[in-house]
């Protein structure tokens, strides 16, 4: 899965590419590594019907069936130390650390839309993810995980992931304890080289073509924008090297 991307151009220009009237945090310096959990930003359509930018955590809330498994295993492991708890509170209060790819919005079983996306599939929920390149971990050419970047170009052009959005309120780390916020993922689907080469499990869904974007973020319901859940077409994707990083300097010649 993609838990890496950056972001290196203005948002300005972002903002304009996705027809954002207005930007909640203005100014904000390229971003040339985006982990997990860290703040980035997205266009949205807000409640008067505009496009915002606005930044929000990478990151969707993590299934209930996950965290209660998770919450589980550790009241057994309080029951075995005879030590008290609440159930429902030790529930609540399980780390959700966040899920930041959304893959399977159609239940394998019944064939319909996944119970755990179909609250944010819906077009209040959806938004655009700015992006100028994402990597992928070699996990199937030499299986070194090392990081292999990707882009539309090799002067890294902006491009969109198809996303969604929500309020949320968990833990996110034990440290900081309960939090409210607003979280964002975006869509996979499957791989294509070059990505296919280095991660065959999936790739970011990209929105490239203006209407497909519009229509993302329209009010069409879930049926009418699913088929933007699709591969990127052979050849979009470049190989490149990390944006934002010092070069590595030729040894000098004795």
């Amino acid at each position: 899965m993609c838990n890496l991307y950056a972001m290196m151009r203005s948002r300005a220009e972002a903002a304009t590419a996705a027809g954002a009237m207005r930007d909640r945090n203005n100014n904000q310096p390229p971003s040339p590594g985006i982990y997990p959990d860290y703040p980035a930003p997205i266009v949205l359509k807000a409640e008067d019907g505009q496009r915002e930018m606005r930044d929000l955590r990478w990151g969707m809330p993590t299934s209930k069936q996950a965290l209660f498994q998770l919450a589980t295993k550790r009241a057994d492991k309080l029951r075995a130390k005879g030590t008290e708890f609440d159930f429902n509170e030790l529930l609540k209060m399980e780390p959700d650390s966040g899920t930041t790819n959304v893959r399977n919005t159609t239940s394998e079983k019944t064939g319909k839309t996944n119970t755990h996306w179909a609250p944010w599939l819906g077009g209040a929920n959806r938004c655009l993810v700015p992006f100028t390149s994402f990597s992928e971990p070699d996990q199937d050419f030499q299986g070194t995980r090392k990081p292999i970047w990707f882009a539309l170009a090799e002067d890294y052009p902006l491009a969109f992931f198809a996303g969604i959005w929500t309020p949320h309120a968990c833990v996110r780390k034990i440290k900081t304890g309960w939090e409210e916020f607003e979280a964002f993922g975006f869509l996979t689907t499957d791989s294509v080289e070059p990505v296919l080469t280095y991660h065959k499990k999936a790739t970011p869904v990209i929105l490239t073509d203006p209407a497909d974007m519009d229509l993302w973020l329209s009010g069409a319901p879930w049926d009418e924008v699913k088929h933007l859940q699709r591969s990127p077409a052979e050849g979009l994707l470049k190989i490149v090297p990390p944006e934002g990083r010092p070069a590595v300097k030729e040894p000098a010649l004795l």
